[in-house]
């Protein structure tokens, strides 16, 4: 009966592990901020730079909370957030880039 002891975490889509993993859930947080943000400026084109910076920004933030998330729910976050950079950052760069007007 020792499964009685013990909460069953493993059905549910976002069962974390128990443990505190500050790193992971502020690279998450990130990756959903700049997500959002890129998402959101992209509707405007006089914003490109803000909208192509905070996308690459936010791709690379997402990849590397990727590489070293360790629960269902971090991932979430993360594939929600770089999805929203990487439209945000396409966009972006249609619109004028990272450099667009400033060098050239």
């Amino acid at each position: 009966m020792a499964q009685a002891l013990r909460p069953n975490t493993a059905g549910s889509f976002f069962a974390t592990d128990g443990k505190s993993h500050p790193l992971q859930d502020t690279l998450m947080v990130a990756t959903l901020v700049l997500g959002v943000l890129a998402f959101a400026t992209s509707f405007f084109g006089g914003l490109h730079l803000l909208t192509s910076w905070a996308g690459l920004l936010g791709i690379l933030t997402g990849m590397y909370g990727q590489w070293v998330s360790e629960t269902t729910r971090q991932r979430t976050g993360l594939i929600l957030g770089l999805g929203a950079s990487g439209v945000g950052f396409m966009i972006g760069m249609a619109h004028g880039g990272l450099f667009g007007g400033l060098i050239g």
